[in-house]
């Protein structure tokens, strides 16, 4: 099931709704009730497993697997 954000038009709040398919329609906002909310281009995370990749790591990876800096 997808995740979606949304953004309310009147008091500006987001949100996520989790929904069943994705020709279900738009939520009502959830602080205001109101039904004008617009669904939100979001990103995603993919991790990938034994990945040597350390982000906090100025050069983004380190050579023996584990960063001082993590």
């Amino acid at each position: 099931m997808p995740i979606y954000e949304y953004n309310c038009d009147k008091c500006g709040k987001t949100f996520e709704h989790l929904a069943r398919s994705s020709s279900e329609p738009a939520p009502k906002c959830p602080k205001c009730g109101a039904k004008s909310v617009k669904k939100q281009l979001s990103s995603f995370n993919a991790g990938v497993s034994g990945s040597k990749i350390s982000p906090s790591c100025p050069t983004g990876t380190c050579p023996t697997g584990s960063c001082s800096l993590d």
